[in-house]
Formats: C-alpha cells, sequence, structure tokens
C-alpha cells in the first residue's frame, strides 16, 4: 500500500522518530534504516522522515546522537574483544582435544599468554584514547590562553597609543590657551593706544593773540 500520510507530524510522531534513530545509530545501524522502520510505523515515506529529522527533530538530540555514536564505538570495540577471546578459546579447546604432551602444554601456554597481552592491548588502547582526549583539551586551552594573552597585549598597546595622544592634546590645548591670552593682551594695548589717540584728537585748539590784538590759532 502506497504511503500517502501528509498530516502533520505531532510530538509522538517525533518522539518514536528520534529514538528509533538513536536506536539504529547505537546498533551500528544506518539513519537510512531507521527512516524506513518509522516509515513504516507511521505509513509515511522514509523522505519524509529523513525530511523531520534533519528539519526539526535532530537539533533537540544533538547530545543525545553524540551519546549514542560513542555508544555504537563501545559495542563494537566489545564485539571485537569477544570474537577474539572466542576464537582463543577455540584454538585452546583444539589443543587440549589433542591430547596431553609437551608440545600441546607449550600451545595453551603461549595462548594463555597471548588472552593476557590482548587484554593488556585494549587497555592500553583504552589508557592512549584518554590520554590522546586530555591532550586535545590542553592543546585548546592552550590556544584559547594564547589568543587572550594576543588580545591582552593589543589592548595594551591600545591604551598606550590612547595615552599618548591625549597627553598631546592637553598639550595642545595649553599651547592654544597661552596663544589666546596673548593675543588678549595684544588687543587690550591696541584698544588703549585707540583710546589714548581719540584723547589727543579731541583737545580744544589754542589761541595767541597778536600785537594787532588779533586772535590766531597755535598749531600743533
Amino acid at each position: 500500500m502506497a504511503k500517502v500520510r501528509q498530516d502533520a507530524w505531532s510530538h509522538e510522531d517525533d518522539l518514536l522518530l528520534a529514538e528509533t534513530v538513536l536506536r539504529h545509530i547505537r546498533q551500528g545501524s544506518t539513519q537510512l534504516n531507521a527512516f524506513e522502520e518509522v516509515g513504516d510505523r507511521l505509513n509515511r515515506t522514509s523522505a519524509a522522515c529523513g525530511f523531520r529529522w534533519n528539519a526539526e527533530v535532530r537539533q533537540s538530540y544533538e547530545q543525545a546522537v553524540e551519546i549514542a555514536k560513542r555508544q555504537r564505538k563501545q559495542n563494537k570495540r566489545e564485539q571485537l574483544k569477544k570474537q577474539k577471546q572466542t576464537k582463543q578459546k577455540t584454538r585452546l579447546n583444539e589443543l587440549n582435544s589433542s591430547g596431553p604432551g609437551q608440545h600441546g602444554s607449550k600451545k595453551i601456554e603461549m595462548d594463555s599468554h597471548l588472552d593476557q597481552r590482548t587484554l593488556d592491548l585494549d587497555q592500553v588502547i583504552d589508557y592512549l584514547i584518554g590520554l590522546k582526549q586530555q591532550n586535545d583539551q590542553s592543546n585548546q586551552k592552550m590556544i584559547s590562553f594564547n589568543q587572550m594573552e594576543s588580545e591582552n597585549k593589543q589592548l595594551l598597546d591600545e591604551n598606550a597609543l590612547l595615552t599618548k595622544q591625549v597627553k598631546s592634546l592637553e598639550k595642545q590645548v595649553e599651547t592654544i590657551q597661552e596663544d589666546y591670552q596673548a593675543f588678549l593682551q595684544i588687543m587690550e594695548r591696541a584698544r588703549k593706544m585707540v583710546v589714548f589717540e581719540d584723547d589727543d584728537n579731541t583737545k580744544l585748539p589754542t589761541f595767541v593773540m597778536d600785537k594787532n590784538g588779533n586772535l590766531e590759532q597755535v598749531a600743533r
């Protein structure tokens, strides 16, 4: 039957979609298989389920997706470990079934030692993975510290430049004030000189009488 459902997605539909996708991720399956499963259960196409997951649902489950991926890696690691142990046990059983003897005893001892080395190797791998994560975190912190230190130095340089500019402006203002005071003094002296000249021009003319009894103006 064709899948023709086109109504709006409900909260329960989104929850089913998220749970199915996370389960497939944990189990090592693909998201496409998860979309197919949800499509069969909701009578929708896998394309519609994929679009819904990428456009609306995934952003609310980013952390859960990362956890599911880590669980998938852990499960795969445990499966490989179990497969190795099964193979080793099979080999031990085959050697034991071949009967006692010095040669068979040496093989059993060697395989037992190999099993111990395999377990130790898994521990070393886990330790190295943890060490790499710590190293990555340390490098990230160092990068952040260097960025902060560079930004702090840049701010200090900018502050020193601004302080220098402020001092230069203060000196210019001081010079302008001195020039302004000198200009005022010059203007005051010029004003007084003009007043004195006006006073001289306003003096009354002086007359003297000649021998004939006539008044003559005395030239200044």
